[in-house]
């Protein structure tokens, strides 16, 4: 049975503006007799000095590994080290086994102060993972996402991956710094999100919790949640819920964030329950984590871009009284006027820069002074240095200039103009990073927003449908899929018979017929005839789903140059801050010395302020100003011009590492091929004309909603009047049957024969168009002839289709997914340049041979599923190669994202050909 939450109080979630509803109970397990009793005997098992009283209140026990001790004054300093921590209730230290056994309140004090504090006294410590506690909470892993914000550089990323892998319960952290994303692994019995987002907060940058593998949590967005009695509200009817063990609410956010057992209430249940509950004044809806990801992207733009603006808006008039008033007669005269013992100009320019210093750059101040308390460095450190030095330098000299009558020069438009740039580059940045996701966005949006699902009554009948959210779904629920719409959820048909393009999965450019038990894929497309489907995976386990994983696992990995850029990022800032130093001394030094003549110091007024403008600049170089602003300017320029020609680069990375590309991966759909079935070869073996045979099975096929139908239409009509026909969506489904009617013979008795192909009656006599099964049980013999062509055609991987009229044979047509024109071009070009094409490729062996040989590739993968995809290009990287991946399809997603270099191809054209007069 659930836990009580009967003791559910309101507590403040978001400071004045936030309510929040969550039970006291903080272990979420059943509570059942026979857990009392193991919990006695555990509480009989402690160590002595534990004690059954502390068993009981619900403290915690861990174990710390301790180094660096070399004496009983260690012990002792480590226990005093310990004991002073409030809500610390024993702690005992052996020297021999280096550890420190603490029992502690874990509602006062945390894992990580208790490591701090050991650290804070001289030692090294470590929280074991194997801490023997009491708790009976599951010890099961977790995997999460977080969105990290305000990621410069590689320093940033080394500084949060130490800050999180030295969290207790963090198994491992990876940060990509592409993306904002962090993924960590994570014992929830040890550490929750929030400690990590707080962790990650702590360090200086925007931290929130994505998503998890955890299936019993979800966060929902209550519509008309706006007061304390609607809290009540939510809190009467989930704590009747049977199955949901624990809630918390925000009113602020409007958010409820609910843990359910999932075996004993499904989420709809709880979704319908709150509407219900309500008398539907609140209706709550689940909250997509990639549509939260997109709007904290769209949020954080817009923010750099406001503060951008702000401290140009502001900067400007600083730069406009340095530079131009002067040599403007007026203006000079009337911003040299006094203002008490200052000039106006200097006056209004200390007044704008101090905004742009303090109030708009206020985030660097707060970035570099949590970098700094945790010993740590980063570019926001170098913008302070710069800016400040500026900054403080001029207004130095303003009151020594006041109050001497000697003004020397002031800078205070370089510290405004630094920042500005600044800003820009993070906004640039934060642009370019949101756009590294679009493989993800498009992922996402395959799958339907909605879905039809079939409503039983209590006997099990159908009374009727209704439109639920597609994260809704659960498993067992009967859906209705209608022609031309997406399935919305793996399952199995248990009604209908159609025919679902699954090209996103497989790869197959041929539809494939499904009927009833056959399993079909979330996120295809239904082309013809209704289905019900009932659901057998939902969620993350789908195909769909665990596509999306395998790119975003993709996405976090790091390449192996990276971990010298991390390195070097590493010592980055400290070796800028020392060239700095060394930069003004060895300047100092020689004015002093009058190493150089005192004409290059005259407008600086002294060899102080000579070298520290010199000092300044050294930091201001290996700024981000520099770093943050270049390489974004660069590569969007670049990306551009790319565009501009019909190449879309997504970033830097590939550029540079495509010229040393040693294999480049072909898919084979919709890559090298069209990717849709047409008719190739058409031939006649009778003394009928080709445009009567044609129309003949043309007519025949109008009846047939089968793709392989279309395309033998398409190609008739092409060959008759050299156009082509209006798609079968929407209005133009109406001309197309008007069309069809004027050049089509009638054709009566129609049937379609499914696995063989179809017959009727025209000009009353029989015609039959389909394969040998189809001819043979109506008696008609195929010449030998014809044969040998049809097997030719099945070596070269196509179709044959066989025609019989009023009893004898006819003709037959070849029809396969046709190569690009281009295909056999970019693939000769390649070999030229010593690079190895290889092709990768879900359909059947015989067909990727045959396209292999016709385009002259050799080495050929054959039947691989889109994770093998991802493991072929892999297995080539072992050596060190680096690998070059071209597809169309979403089931390339997972090697375009593990590929070193991904080629997206969504054009008709191969876009490799622009590439062909460049080095690879």
């Amino acid at each position: 049975m659930a836990p009580n939450l009967r003791d559910i109080q309101l507590t403040s979630a978001a400071g004045p503006r936030g309510i929040s509803a969550r039970g006291d109970d903080g272990d979420l397990e059943d509570v059942r007799l026979l857990d009392s009793y193991d919990e006695e005997e555990a509480a009989a098992g402690l160590p002595e000095w534990t004690g059954r009283e502390e068993a009981d209140k619900g403290v915690r026990r861990i174990q710390v590994r301790v180094t660096g001790m070399t004496c009983s004054a260690c012990t002792s300093a480590v226990e005093g080290a310990i004991s002073a921590l409030p809500g610390v209730a024993r702690a005992s230290v052996s020297l021999l086994q280096n550890k420190a056994h603490v029992v502690f309140d874990p509602n006062l004090v945390k894992d990580v102060d208790i490591r701090d504090a050991i650290e804070d006294a001289g030692f090294e410590a470590e929280v074991l993972p194997d801490s023997n506690n009491s708790q009976t909470r599951s010890q099961k892993t977790l995997s999460g996402q977080f969105t990290i914000g305000g990621m410069t550089c590689s320093a940033c990323v080394n500084s949060i991956e130490g800050i999180l892998s030295k969290l207790p319960g963090v198994k491992r952290a990876v940060v990509a710094l592409a993306t904002s994303l962090g993924e960590v692994e994570y014992d929830p019995s040890v550490i929750t999100k929030d400690e990590i987002v707080h962790a990650i907060e702590d360090a200086g940058f925007d931290a929130a919790f994505l998503q998890s593998n955890e299936q019993d949590k979800v966060l929902l967005s209550v519509a008309g949640f706006s007061n304390i009695s609607d809290v009540h509200v939510i809190q009467g009817i989930l704590r009747n819920l049977k199955g949901v063990k624990q809630f918390e609410a925000n009113i602020s956010l409007a958010e409820v964030e609910v843990i359910f057992d999932p075996e004993s209430i499904g989420l709809r249940s709880i979704v319908d329950a709150i509407e219900k509950g309500s008398n539907g004044k609140l209706k709550a809806s689940v909250q997509s984590p990639y549509a939260l990801a997109t709007s904290n992207h769209v949020e954080e733009a817009s923010k750099m871009l406001r503060l951008f603006l702000s401290s140009l808006i502001l900067s400007i008039p600083v730069f406009f009284i340095r530079m131009v008033c002067p040599r403007i007669g007026f203006l000079n005269s009337f911003l040299l006027m006094h203002c008490g013992p200052f000039l106006l100009r200097d006056l209004l320019k200390w007044i704008l820069v101090s905004i742009v210093q303090f109030v708009i750059g206020k985030r660097f101040y707060v970035a570099a002074y949590k970098a700094l308390r945790h010993w740590s460095t980063n570019m926001d450190v170098l913008v302070v240095l710069g800016t400040s030095a500026s900054y403080f330098y001029s207004v130095g000299a303003l009151f020594y200039g006041a109050f001497t009558g000697f003004r020397p020069p002031i800078y205070f438009e370089t510290s405004a103009m630094i920042i500005t740039f600044v800003l820009l580059g993070k906004y640039l940045e934060v642009v370019a990073k949101g756009k590294t996701s679009d493989a993800i966005k498009k992922l996402v949006e395959l799958a339907p927003a909605t879905a039809l699902l079939l409503v039983k009554d209590e006997e099990g009948r159908y009374i009727g449908e209704r439109e639920i959210d597609a994260l809704l779904i659960q498993p067992g629920d009967i859906l209705k899929v209608l022609p031309g719409s997406k399935i919305p959820s793996d399952g199995i048909v248990t009604w209908g018979a159609s025919h679902v393009d699954e090209s996103m999965v497989t790869g197959e450019s041929e539809p494939i017929p499904k009927e009833v038990s056959s399993a079909v894929v979330g996120g295809t497309m239904n082309l013809n005839g209704a289905l019900h489907i009932q659901a057998t995976r939902v969620g993350s386990n789908t195909v769909l789903s665990q596509i999306i994983s395998l790119v975003e696992t993709a996405q976090m990995s790091k390449a192996p140059i990276q971990k010298f850029a991390d390195y070097v990022a590493s010592i980055f800032v400290p070796i800028v801050i020392t060239i700095s130093l060394i930069t003004f001394l060895g300047w100092f030094l020689c004015g002093l010395l009058g190493a150089y003549p005192d004409s290059w110091v005259e407008e600086s007024s002294n060899c102080f302020v000579f070298s520290l403008m010199f000092s300044i600049s050294v930091v201001v170089i290996a700024c981000p100003c520099a770093l943050g602003l270049a390489t974004p300017t660069a590569v969007m320029v670049a990306t551009g011009v790319g565009a501009s020609h019909g190449v879309l680069i997504k970033g830097g990375d590939a550029l540079e590492r495509a010229q040393n590309v040693h294999y480049v991966i072909f898919d084979k759909t919709g890559t090298l091929t069209q990717g849709k079935a047409a008719v190739t070869t058409a031939k006649v073996f009778t003394e009928m004309e080709l445009a009567d045979f044609l129309t003949l099975v043309a007519s025949a096929e109008a009846s047939s909603e089968h793709p392989l139908a279309r395309a033998i239409l398409d190609y008739a009509y092409h060959y008759h009047f050299f156009d082509k026909l209006p798609s079968v969506e929407g209005a133009a489904k109406q001309s197309r049957e008007e069309i069809l009617s004027e050049w089509l013979l009638e054709a009566i008795e129609f049937s379609a024969l499914p696995g063989r192909g179809v017959q009727c009656l025209i000009n009353e006599k029989k015609v039959l168009v389909g394969n040998r099964a189809l001819l043979a049980e109506n008696g008609v013999p195929v010449p030998t002839e014809a044969e040998n062509f049809l097997i030719d055609l099945e070596v070269n991987g196509k179709t044959g289709i066989l025609v019989a009229y009023d009893g004898s044979f006819v003709g037959l047509l070849g029809i396969a997914d046709p190569l690009k024109r281009e295909a056999a071009v970019v693939v000769e070009g390649i070999k030229k340049l010593g690079v190895h094409p290889v092709m990768v490729t879900g359909d059947n062996w015989r067909t990727a041979q045959a396209v292999a040989k016709e385009v002259g590739i050799e080495d050929v993968r054959a039947e691989v599923m889109p994770a093998g995809k991802a493991d072929v290009i892999r297995s080539l990287q072992k050596d060190g190669s680096i690998v070059a991946m071209v597809g169309d399809g979403i089931n390339d997603s997972p090697a375009l994202a593990a590929a070193d270099v991904g080629m997206a191809i969504g054009l008709e054209r191969i876009s490799l050909l622009k590439l062909r007069t460049t080095s690879w």
